[in-house]
């Protein structure tokens, strides 16, 4: 990966952690908060999304699968907080 692949994909991460804040109903997490959420929510959102059988390429697509992952995430995030 050069580093204008490394830049897209943090920017990706980013953009999907704050997207997933907003959808949320919460805050942002700050930007390397935002940046780790939205990494981790796009590995939970590329196996969610292979396990129904959805293929969403581009970067759109990525940008799409990382948010949805997010959500996910921060949705479990709060259940195990209040617990």
């Amino acid at each position: 990966m050069d580093i204008s692949g490394l830049i897209i994909f943090l920017a990706i991460g980013a953009l999907a952690g704050w997207l997933g804040g907003k959808i949320m109903k919460g805050g942002g997490f700050g930007l390397v908060g935002n940046i780790i959420i939205g990494i981790v929510g796009a590995v939970i959102g590329g196996y969610v999304f292979s396990l129904a059988g959805i293929s969403a390429g581009g970067l759109i697509g990525s940008i799409i699968t990382a948010t949805a992952g997010s959500v996910i995430l921060i949705y479990l995030i709060r259940l195990i907080k209040k617990v």
